[in-house]
């Protein structure tokens, strides 16, 4: 079954969004899909900062992130002064115009240092491609879909791996993944993924 996703430049650096953390912890593969990829993997301070916060919630996101940089699978990054710059147009101004401080960071750093910032959201991929049309953006999908991912963890690995991300971490889907991920995880988990759109739970159901 052939991927829907592009393939990311070996040597690329990728920076993750708090959603594509999260969604890749959920996975409960995080450190053999980052060890596949070839790219160097980092996170803004900021988004660490988010993550510890979320700590008060209950949500364990902040402890497997910080327990793979202390394997070294990922970096974290500060803000650049050029960063700086963009990160201050994407949090200050209207309400439909501005990000929240993790994917404004990760935006700002990702065009600082010609890295492919992941994110999931919808809101900010929208404003990104409006503002940022050069920059190449991924999804939490592009990432596990890498063929040097997929050779090493195997179909049934990557298929438990995304029925993860999509009931644990509520990975939403972009519209190029959605015929594909139906596919692959079958009728029965689409209908168990409240974060797959209505319509696609619906239509297995008709099927």
């Amino acid at each position: 079954m052939a991927s829907p996703s592009f393939r990311i430049e070996q040597h690329r650096s990728i920076i993750l969004d708090t959603s594509a953390a999260i969604n890749l912890n959920a996975t409960g593969q995080a450190a053999r899909i980052i060890e596949a990829l070839p790219s160097p993997i980092a996170v803004t301070d900021i988004l660490m900062r988010e993550l510890d916060a979320g700590r008060r919630t209950g949500r364990r996101d902040f402890d497997a992130i910080e327990q793979l940089l202390h394997i070294g699978l990922i970096d974290v990054v500060a803000l650049s002064d050029e960063a700086e710059v963009n990160f201050e147009t994407l949090v200050v101004g209207p309400t439909a115009e501005t990000l929240d401080d993790g994917e404004a960071a990760t935006i700002a750093q990702s065009i600082a240092q010609s890295a492919i910032p992941v994110i999931d959201e919808r809101k900010a991929t929208a404003l990104c491609a409006r503002r940022f049309p050069a920059l190449q953006l991924a999804s939490t999908l592009d990432l596990i879909l890498q063929p040097s991912v997929t050779e090493t963890i195997g179909y049934e690995s990557l298929r438990q791996a995304i029925i993860g991300a999509l009931r644990i971490g509520k990975m939403r889907v972009p519209p190029r993944f959605e015929q594909w991920v139906v596919d692959l995880i079958g009728p029965e988990e689409t209908m168990r993924c409240p974060s797959l759109p209505r319509r696609l739970r619906e239509m297995v159901v008709q099927a």
